[in-house]
């Protein structure tokens, strides 16, 4: 079990109210820095900013020499674009509305270069139309289907035909390829990086087809997230997207020990009742953390491993503490997510906390639905 080991205990904690998420800015640093000692070069780094949606965090990876960036949502886009991002993936295939928003989040920021996904005609004609009457010329990947089975186009000559398809568009312009591995989940890394390489051999079957064809000499290619990126990390030509590292979580930690990224951010808690001589209820509901998964397996306390749950509500979790316990209302406990993307987006702001005390707020405006576009 891959567990913080460090101070993380908050002295003047009742300056909190809770719930609350606090990151501890050094490890955020630490995870940084591991990321791109594993790639070994800044340039090979595309992070996906989905976990931590904050300004500050976008700005610690500027700092560092990150320069590419990938985003899932039009708010993320734009968000990156405050920060002065200079190159941005739209990871996601805008139609509708979200075209014309993302239309006007690249005009807004014309220092930044964004590019967005396709993976069928009828949705690369429509951006051809639309990005064309805007008088632009935006740079699209292929998005390929490397087994998740939600987007991406079969990594086939049904890939090579949308490229060929593409080559007539105006408003666009093929750049790249995108796979997304998500789902190669094996506890057992050797099968996991065996199940990658299975998966990325598809999509090198499609780029050496399109090179082949001669109308474009290079693509560039952006591949895997967390649980891949220590088999993508080693390619070279790779541009690797890991997005959970800069804050880690109890679900990737225990998947990938292979990977020592620190756990950066943590739950605050507070015991609120005593519904019985065995249970305690706690302050932290469905609203304050990622409850996709089963109860069991939401938080980890780490000063109360021992606490099973019982019962979730949107304000409220029971747990269950046993015979004789020590617990009394007011007690504060410190919980890791073990799924921290959406624990995040339930706050609109994150605690800092340095030398175990709380030191400023880090606003997670990518949350929102919309900034300004």
């Amino acid at each position: 079990m891959n567990l913080p080991k460090f101070d993380y205990k908050i002295q003047n904690v009742n300056h909190l109210d809770t719930p609350t998420l606090v990151v501890y800015p050094e490890r955020v640093q630490h995870n940084i820095d591991l990321a791109i000692n594993m790639v070994g070069d800044a340039s090979r780094l595309r992070p996906h900013i989905k976990t931590h949606k904050s300004p500050d965090v976008a700005r610690l990876m500027l700092a560092a020499g990150i320069s590419k960036f990938k985003c899932a949502t039009i708010a993320e886009a734009e968000m990156l674009g405050i920060v002065g991002a200079p190159d941005v993936l739209l990871a996601y295939q805008p139609i509708g509305p979200k075209l014309s928003r993302f239309i006007e989040v690249i005009k807004k920021y014309p220092t930044t270069r964004y590019a967005c996904l396709i993976d069928n005609v009828a949705a690369a004609q429509a951006q051809s139309v639309a990005f064309e009457a805007a008088n632009l010329d935006i740079p699209v990947f292929i998005d390929l289907n490397l087994g998740q089975n939600r987007t991406g186009i079969a990594p086939d000559e049904s890939a090579i035909a949308l490229f060929e398809a593409c080559s007539t568009l105006k408003g666009i312009h093929v750049v790249g390829l995108h796979g997304y591995d998500g789902h190669l989940r094996n506890l057992d890394w050797a099968v996991r990086k065996a199940d990658c390489d299975a998966a990325f051999d598809k999509l090198k079957s499609v780029e050496a087809e399109i090179l082949r064809g001669g109308k474009i000499n290079q693509l560039t290619i952006v591949s895997g997230g967390s649980p891949s990126f220590s088999v993508h990390s080693k390619r070279e030509n790779v541009e690797c997207s890991p997005g959970t590292f800069i804050y880690w979580d109890k679900g990737y930690g225990d998947l990938c020990a292979e990977q020592p990224f620190q756990h950066a951010a943590l739950l605050v808690t507070r015991v609120i009742s005593l519904p019985d001589a065995t249970k305690i209820c706690l302050d932290l509901g469905h609203k304050s953390v990622a409850s996709e998964n089963s109860i069991n397996n939401r938080v980890f306390f780490l000063n109360a491993p021992e606490l099973v749950p019982l019962s979730q509500s949107e304000e409220h979790l029971v747990l269950e503490a046993g015979e004789g316990h020590a617990y009394k209302v007011g007690d504060v406990l410190y919980g890791l997510p073990y799924h921290i993307c959406p624990t995040v987006a339930l706050f609109e702001r994150v605690f800092t906390i340095e030398n175990g005390h709380v030191s400023g707020e880090w606003l997670t405006i990518a949350r929102d639905r919309k900034i300004t576009c």
